[in-house]
């Protein structure tokens, strides 16, 4: 135990925790494509595309892309503007993601020979996998990951197990708590848990929480829980006018600012609140992110895709 993290589960009878939600987990379940495979690719493309993306949107996006590119090999061997510009048509949120993960097939191909590593230490290696997706993808293609901490698990561990609202304390927790040998289901099912069952507005009853008799908010009314900020409206955002940029400049060679403009925005005044400074700023991040090419400065500025 860490020096300073409390135990939580000091009056907690952890076998009988673990088997309660391993059995509701395996009785019943959202059903979802990528959790009916181990294949590292399917579920490293999953988990890319669930970052800020609801999942609903998720699903036919994941079928689409892995019928267009089913392997690594196929992916390695795509132009990345193809891989982009099916990101933006799925508006599955910021594009680096598509390029991060076109690069990562090109590593698994020319690095690892087109197997994939199976431990979150090597999986982290991979461009744009993070220590959470590489551990996801470890437990889910593997079962050989540590515990998963998202939002839902902090949230159940806060409220069922009274977890300090603390980054070390959660990470303990939700290892401890986690059974050897058990990644696969069990990190499955905790998400799962709270994904249905603990939500911000909990349904413990409706959902048969197994945690209902061991949980401190179900016996004492008090639901609060850390202060997880809700996913933004797509509609609107940021991210959606970076895909739309993408795809518009996917259709032209080049174009100015007070081109692009108005074919990305109807409200789009050159001098106005969402005039050239505006997109200015987001073409810019696009230029970071190496997926466009800016030429020029100031209200000459002319943008293109990166090839």
């Amino acid at each position: 135990m860490s020096e300073g993290v409390p135990n939580v589960f000091e009056d907690v009878e952890l076998a009988a925790v673990r088997s309660a939600l391993l059995e509701w987990y395996r009785e019943d379940h959202r059903s979802f494509p990528w959790r009916e495979t181990t294949d590292p690719y399917e579920i490293l493309v999953s988990e890319v595309m669930s970052q800020q993306t609801q999942l609903g949107r998720v699903v036919e996006a994941w079928e689409d892309f892995l019928d267009r590119w089913p392997t690594t090999e196929d992916l390695a061997a795509a132009e990345r503007a193809e891989v982009v510009a099916f990101w933006s048509d799925h508006s599955l949120g910021y594009n680096n993601r598509a390029k991060y993960l076109h690069e990562a097939a090109e590593q698994i191909e020319t690095d690892y020979d087109g197997s994939f590593p199976d431990s979150p230490e090597e999986l982290s290696e991979l461009m744009g996998v993070g220590p959470y997706t590489a551990n996801a993808v470890a437990s889910f293609a593997f079962n050989n990951g540590d515990a998963v901490v998202d939002t839902n698990v902090k949230r159940v561990l806060y409220r069922a197990f009274g977890c300090p609202d603390d980054a070390a304390a959660f990470e303990q927790a939700a290892n401890e708590l986690m059974p050897a040998g058990e990644s696969r289901d069990w990190n499955n099912a905790i998400m799962e848990l709270g994904g249905v069952a603990c939500g911000q507005t909990p349904a413990c009853d409706e959902q048969s929480c197994p945690w209902r008799e061991y949980c401190d908010a179900y016996h004492s009314g008090d639901f609060t829980a850390p202060d997880v900020p809700e996913q933004p409206d797509f509609e609107g955002s940021r991210r959606q006018f970076r895909g739309r940029i993408v795809n518009t400049l996917g259709e032209h060679d080049e174009l100015g600012l007070d081109e692009l403009g108005p074919r990305i925005r109807v409200d789009y005044q050159p001098d106005g609140n969402y005039g050239r400074e505006w997109l200015r700023d987001i073409l810019t991040d696009l230029a970071e992110d190496e997926l466009l090419e800016l030429d020029g400065e100031g209200d000459e500025t002319v943008a293109r895709l990166r090839r």
